[in-house]
């Protein structure tokens, strides 16, 4: 038997149980008490040439001790069989040592336990593997390019703004949300040589309050950056420091609240395994409830500013090559001249559409507008569609993210070319008095001062040639 149905079924049938011990470590600790007993066994029953028979074994479900060729071995089913059937009348299952070995059980474990082993899908293997390494790929890239526009962030003073503090805010709570992926992922989804008793302890069920305070963090953040742009774009002066220091409180203070509320609901009510589960709906609500609601209004502030960009895109003051979405913002920010408005022909209402459009998708990833398809849909409904949508391609998000705020933002890309230029400026500069004047290399005067030397000298010769010519006129 292979562990592979050993995962499937132990997953999808003993996880419910009520107890807090994961299936993987109870049968973990049923394994050591079976060997124990063989190792017994067998001193007391020695198998050899004038005595055949069959060593003791475990199948992974149940142990059978040695026995002699011949013997027929009866074992009643597991008793954690009986959680899982509770009205179910559980047998006793058979053996028969013979030459070639073991014989099969006899009756088959469905009929006697009323569970089929057997009974996994390689297809669906396969396929959340599959979905598995897809959402792998996009965190990994996604952590990368959000370490990167958070250097970028921090390192230019230019850049210190509000609304780059937010960004950052934001960045941060994707990349503690794909750290997050990755550790939940190595403690649930270890190697089969792992310590599967693991899943029960505190450790591995903070690593699930970790993990769920991430997520949400990382929700709640994508609704300040849409709060925080609807205000921009509604209210022409607003104290953006008092702003700020709400949106702190509201995108990380909010999620530590209702996390710990469900984490002390989850142990006293519901402490099964690692709280990987949630099969208490109730429970589960405490941390999807506010989810659902920054999702849907953050949809409602996604169509209020798709409505107040479609009056400031008709501004003929707008153009038409914005490289982010807050560029348009800031260039619509304020309310055009109404008395300088025409009705639009054709042509104009088309080029209104795709900036329109072209707005609007950006939108879209920016503030996780696309997390409504699935947002009231039962945990059990469309599950394949919805892990393919959320993680396979929510992992690309904070990519997306990382791009749209930071890479393709001209502010950004004006002070990475500045910085570019002036590096390039100070080492010719350097290199050259080097070559040129050794002397003053070697007294310590760097390209920096060089250049601000003759700075000075090029305006004082300025300066002079413009005195000369007033004095010729």
């Amino acid at each position: 038997m292979t562990s592979c149905w050993k995962s499937c079924f132990f997953a999808a049938v003993l996880i419910p149980v009520a107890t807090a011990m994961h299936s993987d470590c109870f049968l973990k600790k049923e394994q050591e008490a079976c060997s124990e007993m063989i190792q017994k066994l067998t001193s007391l029953i020695p198998l050899n040439e004038s005595s055949p028979g069959c060593q003791g074994m475990w199948d992974n479900i149940t142990c059978w001790k040695p026995a002699f060729v011949g013997e027929v071995v009866y074992v009643k089913c597991p008793a954690i069989f009986t959680m899982v059937n509770l009205d179910y009348d559980l047998k006793v299952v058979s053996r028969n040592c013979t030459e070639d070995g073991w014989s099969d059980p006899f009756p088959h474990y469905y009929d006697a336990c009323g569970i089929d082993y057997n009974d996994s899908d390689p297809d669906q293997d396969y396929y959340y593997l599959s979905v598995k390494a897809l959402y792998t790929v996009g965190y990994s890239t996604s952590l990368v390019s959000l370490t990167t526009a958070m250097v970028i962030l921090c390192r230019f003073r230019k850049l210190h703004c509000t609304r780059n503090f937010i960004h950052m805010n934001l960045f941060v709570s994707f990349i503690l949300r794909a750290i997050s992926v990755f550790i939940k992922d190595g403690v649930l989804y270890a190697e089969q040589d792992s310590n599967h008793c693991f899943v029960s302890t505190v450790e591995c069920k903070a690593v699930m309050v970790f993990f769920h305070y991430c997520v949400m963090s990382n929700y709640f953040w994508l609704f300040i950056e849409g709060l925080y742009l609807f205000t921009l774009l509604v209210e022409t002066f607003f104290p953006e420091r008092r702003y700020f220091y709400w949106y702190t409180i509201i995108g990380w203070g909010t999620p530590t609240i209702c996390v710990t509320i469900w984490a002390v609901l989850r142990l006293h009510f519901d402490n099964i395994g690692c709280w990987d589960m949630n099969d208490n709906t109730a429970l589960w609500w405490v941390i999807k409830g506010p989810v659902v609601a920054s999702i849907m209004i953050n949809f409602l502030l996604f169509v209020g500013i798709i409505i107040i960009l479609v009056q400031k895109l008709q501004s003929p003051d707008i153009g038409g090559n914005e490289s982010s979405i807050y560029f348009c913002v800031q260039k619509c920010y304020c309310k055009s001249n109404r008395a300088n408005q025409h009705p639009c022909r054709m042509s104009e209402l088309s080029t209104i559409t795709l900036r329109l459009a072209r707005s609007t998708l950006l939108l879209i990833p920016l503030f996780g507008i696309h997390y409504t398809v699935f947002a009231f849909y039962p945990e059990n409904v469309s599950k394949r569609e919805r892990l393919v949508f959320e993680l396979g391609l929510g992992s690309f998000q904070g990519f997306v993210v990382a791009v749209l705020y930071c890479f393709l933002n001209g502010e950004v890309q004006s002070e990475i070319k500045r910085k570019w230029r002036s590096w390039k400026v100070n080492r010719y500069f350097a290199v050259d008095f080097k070559h040129r004047h050794p002397s003053l290399a070697s007294s310590g005067v760097n390209g920096g001062t060089q250049l601000s030397i003759l700075s000075k000298s090029s305006s004082q010769i300025r300066m002079s040639s413009i005195n000369a010519e007033n004095l010729a006129t």
